[in-house]
């Protein structure tokens, strides 16, 4: 699920919107009876809608509008021992690190001050020490080594 919902957590904010729509279309249906058989003043029609455009608005623009929660395990240690197994260089593992967070060369070659090339390099000896071809690739294979998070 997206975002980290859950699929009851998804229906139940469905339901809940589904269920204010259909609240707010009944008070208007009412509202439009009431106005008909009594003679109240449009304004405060126009009012009361409004007020409750504006609770909704407000409730959904919160709901929406939630940080994201990220849980990331406590217990997590990288493998030092596979890292040095796999014959993974600092620099290199830097790279692996930044290409992890979604990086592209020429921004990792930026953060560590070195030429795009050098970057290449790296990533071509990771991809070859990782048994990868792509650097999503890469990156998944990394995490299930316990690498990188």
């Amino acid at each position: 699920m997206p975002d980290g919902l859950s699929a009851f957590g998804m229906w139940r904010t469905i339901l809940i919107y589904g269920i204010a729509m259909a609240a707010l279309f009944g008070l208007l249906k009412f509202v439009e009876y009431n106005y008909f058989v009594r003679n109240i003043p449009l304004e405060i029609y126009i009012g009361i809608i409004a007020i409750g455009f504006a609770v909704l608005g407000t409730w959904a623009g919160r709901k929406l509008a939630k940080p994201k929660v990220i849980k990331i395990s406590p217990d997590f240690e990288v493998d030092e021992k596979e890292i040095e197994r796999l014959g993974i260089s600092k620099r290199e593992y830097e790279v692996l690190e930044l290409i992890a967070a979604g990086l592209s060369n020429q921004e990792i070659a930026e953060k560590l001050f070195v030429s795009g090339s050098t970057v290449k390099t790296h990533t071509s000896n990771l991809f070859s020490k990782l048994d990868a071809r792509r650097r999503t690739q890469a990156v998944q294979i990394a995490k299930e080594l316990r690498l990188i998070r």
